[in-house]
């Protein structure tokens, strides 16, 4: 078995979702949540076929984040995960309805990060995913300064009144 590490390639701003699913409608069936949950989304995905044909499987409303789903989910290779580009919502606006989809497992990160996917490869070039490194390590204990700019930037973009 090896491990091997791999870093999303993304635009900074772009925020992403990263998780396991079992079944082939699984790209459909998060391109219905993620329209449904935000009218006019943009977003791409793609899903790692794990049987079969073994092709990455890849949906969207923005061709852009759509090539990009599918060149991460190409190089990530791990059977049956998922990634999903979102542009111009976050993660919280749909995670919710995603977790409630039947075929998903499991979310291994929803951020706007440098995420770093670790995988293990067995010896049959069979990959999946370890877990993941979202961000960067801390740089101290929040003070007053902190705490005020975090309840701002939560007011400005409209979770809190």
């Amino acid at each position: 078995m090896e491990i091997k590490s791999f870093k999303i390639k993304k635009p900074e701003e772009i925020n992403l979702i990263l998780g396991q699913s079992h079944f082939i409608k699984t790209v459909e069936d998060l391109y219905e949540v993620l329209v449904n949950n935000v009218p006019g989304i943009k977003f791409g995905l793609a899903f790692v076929e794990s049987s079969g044909a073994c092709k990455v499987r890849c949906e969207g409303t923005d061709l852009e984040l759509k090539n990009l789903a599918a060149e991460n989910a190409l190089e990530i290779g791990a059977g049956h995960t998922f990634i999903i580009f979102l542009r111009n919502a976050y993660p919280i606006n749909v995670l919710n309805a995603i977790k409630n989809i039947p075929e998903v497992c499991n979310i291994f990160c929803a951020t706007a990060n440098q995420v770093e996917v670790v995988v293990a490869e067995n010896t049959d070039g069979a990959r999946g995913v370890l877990g993941v490194v979202d961000g960067a390590k801390p740089k101290g204990i929040e003070e007053e300064t902190d705490i005020s700019w975090r309840k701002g930037l939560l007011r400005k973009i409209g979770y809190k009144l």
